[in-house]
Parts: C-alpha cells; sequence; structure tokens
C-alpha cells in the first residue's frame, strides 16, 4: 500500500523505515507552511528548510549540573577510558536507491543463521560483507571508544558486556552491520569533572528527542496519513 502525506505520496524506499519516511514528509510540509522551503526545491534545501523549522519549533531545555551528575552516576559505566573491543562485522551496505527492505532482510536471515552457527561468521564476511575487513573475516581489530560512528559505537560500548554475536542487527549510516564482539578490554573510570560536557550534550540529546516525538505527534494528529502508522520510535528521524 502506498504511503501518503496530506495526499502526496511518499517515496519510502530511500528510508530505514517507511514510518521516518512519512516523518520526514510531514516535517518538509511543515516547512513549506511556514514558508522557509519552496515547493519544487531540491532535498540540500529541504534538509535545511526543515533544520530550521525544527530550531524554531522544537525548543530544547538546557540540562541542570544537578541532572547531569545524576544521569552520570546511573551510568557511570559509558565513562571509561582505555576500553576496548576486538571485534568483527558483515556489512551490508545502504546506498542511495537501494532496496532497503530487501537488504535488511538479508542480513536478518544471515544473522540467525550466525548465532546458530558462529563458527561460520569469517567465511560469510568474506563471501557478503562490504567492507574492505571481509577480505580479513570481518576482522575490525582493537576498537577504542569514540573510534567508529556513533551508533557502532554505542553498541558495542554500550552498558551491554556482551562476548559473542550481537543479538540484533546494527544500523548506521552505512548500512545493516552483524556485529561479533570477540573480547573486551577493560579501562579505568573518568570522574564527573572530566565528562561533564559530554554528560550535558548526552541529555539534552534525549531531551531534544522527547521534544521532537512530541512536536511530530501534532503534526500527525493534524494530518492525514495513509499505509503507515506513526508512533515515538519515528521521532528521532532527521539523520
Amino acid at each position: 500500500m502506498d504511503v501518503t502525506v496530506n495526499g502526496v505520496k511518499v517515496d519510502t524506499a530511500a528510508w530505514p523505515t517507511s514510518q521516518l519516511a512519512a516523518v520526514h514528509e510531514l516535517l518538509r510540509q511543515r516547512a513549506c507552511d511556514l514558508g522557509h522551503l519552496a515547493e519544487g526545491a531540491d532535498a540540500a534545501d529541504a534538509e535545511r528548510a526543515i533544520e530550521r523549522t525544527l530550531a524554531e519549533e522544537v525548543p530544547v531545555p538546557e540540562p541542570t549540573d544537578e541532572e547531569c551528575r545524576r544521569w552520570y552516576e546511573a551510568n557511570k559505566q559509558r565513562f571509561r577510558s582505555g576500553d576496548l573491543v576486538c571485534a568483527r562485522h558483515i556489512l551490508f551496505q545502504v546506498t542511495p536507491g537501494s532496496p532497503v527492505p530487501a537488504i535488511r532482510s538479508l542480513a536478518e536471515s544471515m544473522l540467525h543463521e550466525l548465532q546458530a552457527n558462529p563458527h561460520l561468521f569469517g567465511e560469510r564476511a568474506k563471501q557478503h560483507s562490504n567492507c574492505p575487513s571481509g577480505a580479513q573475516g570481518g576482522n575490525l581489530g582493537q576498537l577504542q571508544r569514540g573510534e567508529t560512528v556513533q551508533e557502532f559505537d554505542k553498541a558495542i560500548f554500550g552498558g551491554d558486556v556482551t562476548v559473542g554475536i550481537l543479538p540484533k542487527l546494527v544500523t548506521t549510516r552505512h548500512g545493516f552491520h552483524i556485529v561479533s564482539v570477540d573480547q573486551r578490554i577493560e579501562g579505568k573510570q573518568l570522574p564527573y569533572e572530566l565528562v561533564g560536557d559530554e554528560v550535558a550534550a548526552e541529555l539534552r540529546k534525549r531531551s531534544e528527542a522527547r521534544a521532537l516525538s512530541q512536536y511530530v505527534r501534532v503534526l500527525a494528529g493534524n494530518a492525514e496519513i495513509e499505509g503507515v502508522e506513526l508512533d515515538a520510535a519515528a521521532s528521532p528521524l532527521v539523520q
């Protein structure tokens, strides 16, 4: 079934989910309503107009020092120095115009296969990975915090201390990754005084996601949307 927003057909093929595609169209139309974007403008102009719209209509409160310290205490494991992970991955690359649902389906199918037969990881990486590391069985060597893109970094250094194949695909701007964490080497805890700015940035990002979720719900409630249901999961959207 086609996805439409206020009668406008949405091209869902270039987005990871049809929900994200619909939300992006909602925001594009709102930017037009505010006079920030002319009909027929190109994609780059649309992105700039959406950013301007969000800046004007989605205020994000600054976290207090007390909130930052409390969040740090509850998430100390995220703020460590010298942590290392030895990891491998298989990348299913997504490029403009790629059939995203088919690529995701293939990646998920292989993830299930490797969870049952982890000894096949290196062979599958050589056969299917779109990363040069595939030639080495997907081996990425030792990775430090901050050395990879944010989504990948969070997956391998997050609160989960899994060793082995991660239970879900890791989605980044490059595509879908099957990831195996083969070894973890612990570092040392960093004090709040060294990471306060990083904590504030994280809380600001979370606050922005909540505000954006509420804003999208309001837009969706006043729009005619067919072919997809929008929910809070579709909100942190403009990548």
